[in-house]
């Protein structure tokens, strides 16, 4: 992201407003994520995370620097994991794949939230003649992008990402504890593997993750497209 904006084309000013506005979708999109994952928690009887001061949009709760620098460079990273004891769920299974899916979750619903005003706006334009800032639209759209970033990567099945606990819970069973040890023992090299790759095929001009993105956000937008024109 951070990398593509510099290198770009463009004059000092915008890409200094670009990068602020991409800084506050990161800080909110990642602080809501985490506080789903905590809630989910809550909500199924362990209380960890609260008693932590995790259960809180507070972003200095949550930010992880490494995470939060390859999200700010490449689109893609992470928070801090929000501490749960699944031992504490009332139901162990449900209380698994409700935890780990609340943060894919809520970066759904805001990535549809923000392709919603996105449309709604143009729409307002549209039928009202009025001129709105440039930069409300662009807003809308880092955080439609930065939120289906989240939710594809976090569904990834490599530890520590959501989508390891959600794969362990549907297939572990299917491919074996020796199997699913590996994948959590070397869970981190996995993903940075899956970073450079991603990295080195975009530098050659394709990008699977950063294609899957754009695929639906723009899907998104459409939809609301088709509903707004519905409208008489």
């Amino acid at each position: 992201m951070l990398i593509q904006l510099l290198t770009g084309g463009g004059d000092i000013k915008s890409k200094l407003i670009y990068v602020g506005l991409y800084l506050i979708a990161i800080i909110v999109s990642l602080s809501f994520h985490e506080w789903a994952h905590a809630h989910a928690a809550h909500r199924m009887g362990d209380d960890t995370a609260l008693n932590m001061g995790r259960m809180t949009l507070n972003p200095a709760a949550h930010i992880d620097p490494a995470g939060f620098i390859m999200l700010l460079l490449l689109g893609f990273g992470w928070a801090k994991p929000v501490p749960v004891n699944p031992r504490n769920y009332r139901n162990y299974r449900w209380g698994e794949f409700r935890v780990s899916f609340a943060g894919i979750f809520t970066n759904v619903i805001i990535a549809l939230i923000s392709a919603f005003l996105y449309v709604g706006f143009a729409f307002y334009e549209v039928r009202t003649g009025a001129e709105l800032p440039d930069m409300l639209f662009t807003f809308f759209y880092i955080v439609g992008i930065l939120n289906c970033s989240l939710a594809i990567f976090n569904f990834i099945p490599v530890y520590p990402l959501d989508g390891s606990h959600i794969f362990d819970l549907l297939f572990g069973k299917l491919v074996g504890s020796r199997v699913t040890f590996w994948m959590h023992r070397n869970g981190s090299y996995i993903l940075y593997g899956i970073f450079i790759l991603n990295f080195l095929l975009a530098r050659m001009g394709f990008s699977p993750l950063g294609t899957a993105v754009t695929w639906i956000y723009t899907k998104f937008l459409a939809l609301f497209t088709w509903a707004a024109n519905l409208i008489p």
